[in-house]
């Protein structure tokens, strides 16, 4: 099989012939037919997450269908249509595994990172931890719902129960697709972008965003709760800036900059940040069911496999509108 390889971190991933690989025991082997590419694959790739298998093949927004099963699988036959997540195993007993916090879990395996991923044309994954997909999300449009959906539905849930004003900092792959799910509940929600960029903006609004703007500007009025995916810690002290009282700002990202230091006053009033940790089965299978119903509709731009280098770049210098996708 072909797979795109990461040999060393800030370095290009190199194309290579490799063997197809097989699937243990309660493992399924599948047949990617689409692979989003993540800014979390940047950051692995620039030493930001440290610590990945090597080599490696990154990846971990993956639609494909089963090919082949482990001699212990029991849920899936060959030809389902799945998602593989970010999570891809977890071991059931550490002390968060027991509380149900299994996105906490100290020995969970992550998929594109510690554990080979999507960049490929097969890859092999725990049945326990890949997703059934409705047949619509059986191409390219379904692979960014499996990290840029899923990481946007746990931040989601995160806000103020009551939140009617909903900011968005940095309007991406992640947010494109929460604001379908918050104006389907009927939230007013509010994009902020990097400076200048307009067409970012535009894009907000296009998809029914109340107001856009830039990310140092004063929205209309107070936030309820805001969520951060842009990696940038100063946003933290504007969030709460612009929540008002009791207003929540959840961070989003696996990976920030650091946060400057800021105001007491800023926090106080029962003013909350929060950060978000991986997914659990649970939030994906809330999530697709959700998705299917609104239903979300992704924009991405399509690249063939030996392009994932090229894909890397646009994302890594805003090029993209929505999400990338690496197809096979």
């Amino acid at each position: 099989m072909r797979a795109m390889v990461m040999d060393a971190p800030g370095q290009p991933l190199v194309l290579k012939e490799l063997p197809l690989p097989k699937p243990s025991a309660k493992q399924v082997l599948v047949k990617i037919i689409a692979c989003g590419v993540c800014r979390t694959d940047l950051q692995i790739m620039d030493s930001e997450l440290v610590h990945p298998k090597m080599p490696l093949i990154p990846g971990h927004e993956i639609v494909g269908i089963v090919a082949a099963l482990g001699s212990e699988t029991s849920k899936m036959k060959k030809g389902d249509l799945v998602g593989i997540p970010w999570l891809g195993y977890t071991c059931g007993h550490c002390r968060y595994c027991l509380k149900d916090q299994e996105n906490l879990c100290e020995n969970a395996l992550f998929t594109g990172y510690t554990i080979d991923g999507g960049y490929a044309e097969y890859t092999v994954a725990f049945e326990d931890y890949c997703f059934l997909l409705p047949i619509q999300y059986g191409n390219a449009s379904g692979a960014p719902l499996m990290c840029a959906g899923l990481i946007g539905y746990r931040s989601y849930r995160m806000i103020a129960p009551d939140t009617q004003n909903l900011g968005i900092y940095g309007f991406g792959a992640a947010a494109h697709v929460l604001i379908q799910l918050a104006l389907h509940q009927g939230k007013k929600v509010y994009a902020f972008t990097r400076d200048g960029d307009v067409a970012a903006q535009g894009f907000a609004k296009k998809l029914g965003a109340a107001w856009a703007g830039d990310s140092t500007a004063t929205p209309p009025e107070p936030m309820d709760s805001s969520i951060i995916f842009a990696p940038v810690g100063s946003l933290i002290p504007k969030a709460l800036k612009d929540v008002g009282k009791g207003g929540r700002v959840i961070c989003g990202g696996i990976h920030m900059s650091d946060i400057p230091a800021f105001p007491y006053k800023l926090l106080w009033e029962e003013r909350m940040v929060k950060s978000v940790a991986n997914v659990t089965r649970k939030d994906g299978d809330e999530f697709i069911e959700l998705a299917a119903q609104v239903p979300v509709r992704t924009a991405y731009r399509v690249f063939p496999l030996h392009e994932a280098n090229e894909a890397l770049a646009a994302l890594r210098n805003g090029l993209i509108e929505g999400a990338a996708v690496l197809v096979m």
